[in-house]
């Protein structure tokens, strides 16, 4: 089945947001299965909103709004969308009830206009919203299927991965299941990874094999269709041990979880703590762990360690080795991650120290990043990486590459002493 994506909101079109939901659907419907093959914007005006639809019925099975649920009077898409359809809009009362309770919550007035939000295409599957208050939903109706989703991405994504990608493979699969799962890779991009799968991909038919990448990542979306659960698992089981034999040296986890997660689940698993000196990545470590609930059993607190004195003084890094080797350096890197473990009675010390731009440091060329991970009773490790983005995407695939680097070493069957 092919699909359309049709984003509302004048905002849109004046270049003030955006459209990145667009984006995320069409990953996310790729993976599926489902082929997108045309994208529109339109302003909150309902003759032209209409238009719109009408053009994307004679061409797409499925049709995705994102947008103009909300509460105000330029939020018309579900008002256009039954009257163009010919259905009634309903009050959810489970909708309703979740909206009374925040403003009950956060002791505010509920305006009556906030009950617009609760309303839904009568005879619709209502995905709940959990981030936010207007419920999205699903109809399926004279040979279509219309998705109705909110247009704050924080809304809108999970949203569709919780319960709008389950509501809409069971519409379109008949009398079959459709079961999915995502391998996560780091350490190899996306064109590496698709050379040593290619032939998979070429004969791709059931199970499908969809590539997605982003953020220094490389995920596979592996989709298979059957009656039977048991025999549809079996075929993502053989499809995924064909890629490992290839490429698993790169896989570290499955479907939504993150570098950050797995490293935390293995330090729980294994009682080890763990504290950090930063350097070029400025606590974006410390901050995307302490983003994770119940890390405070594993982690004890870190240093940023931005400035030369800094490194010298308080993480106790000798001025002979900032003097002969510099701060971006294997030697200042080893350092500081034996240093903060030692000052912090911790398990693990991790650091971070290099360039990340927009100009060169010591001589090194912007990119030059090294990782130090110093883990109780082995020896001081420190990877050394050459990283080419933005001085953004260099800290934040510094951060994800320390969490992959100290997983892949706390894989090793050698036990912390």
């Amino acid at each position: 089945m092919n699909a359309e994506i049709i984003a509302v909101g004048s905002e849109l079109l004046l270049g003030q947001i955006v459209n990145s939901n667009a984006k995320f659907l069409s990953q996310q419907l790729a993976g599926l299965g489902i082929d997108v093959y045309f994208h529109s914007v339109v302003g909150d005006n309902p003759n032209r909103l209409k238009s719109v639809i009408e053009i994307a019925e004679q061409r797409s099975a499925i049709i995705i709004f994102t947008g103009g649920l909300g509460p105000t009077k330029d939020d018309l898409t579900k008002e256009t969308i039954a009257n163009h359809l010919g259905v009634n809009l309903v009050i959810d009362e489970e909708a309703l009830a979740g909206i009374e309770r925040f403003y009950k919550r956060t002791n505010r007035v509920m305006t009556e206009n906030n009950r617009k939000q609760a309303l839904i295409l009568e005879g619709s599957h209502v995905l709940p919203n959990e981030n936010g208050m207007a419920p999205g939903m699903i109809l399926d109706k004279a040979g279509h299927i219309y998705i109705l989703l909110p247009g704050p991405p924080k809304e809108m994504e999970p949203m569709f991965l919780h319960f709008g990608t389950k509501t809409l493979l069971n519409m379109v699969s008949s009398n079959q299941q459709i079961f999915s799962r995502v391998l996560r890779f780091f350490g190899v991009g996306e064109s590496a990874l698709e050379t040593e799968i290619i032939d998979l991909i070429d004969a791709q038919s059931n199970p499908t094999i969809a590539p997605l990448a982003g953020d220094g990542e490389v995920t596979l979306r592996l989709t298979a269709k059957h009656k039977d659960k048991s025999t549809a698992l079996s075929m993502l089981d053989q499809v995924e041990e064909k890629i490992n034999k290839r490429v698993g040296q790169f896989l570290y986890g499955y479907d939504n979880t993150s570098l950050l997660e797995e490293l935390t689940k293995l330090l729980k698993e294994k009682n080890l703590t763990i504290t950090a000196a930063e350097s070029l990545t400025g606590g974006l470590f410390q901050q995307e762990i302490t983003s994770i609930p119940g890390v405070s059993s594993i982690f004890k607190g870190g240093i940023v360690c931005y400035a030369q004195e800094i490194k010298q003084q308080i993480v106790q890094v000798k001025q002979e080795t900032l003097a002969k080797y510099g701060v971006v350096s294997e030697q200042c890197a080893r350092e500081l991650a034996e240093n903060v473990a030692r000052i912090f009675a911790t398990d693990i010390g991790i650091s971070f120290t290099g360039v990340a731009g927009p100009t060169e440091l010591e001589g090194k060329p912007v990119g030059t990043i090294y990782i130090g991970i110093a883990i109780k009773g082995r020896p001081t490790i420190v990877e050394k990486i050459v990283l080419g983005g933005s001085r953004e995407a260099n800290r934040i695939r510094t951060v994800k590459y320390g969490c992959y680097f100290l997983i892949k070493q706390l894989q090793t069957s050698q036990d912390v002493e």
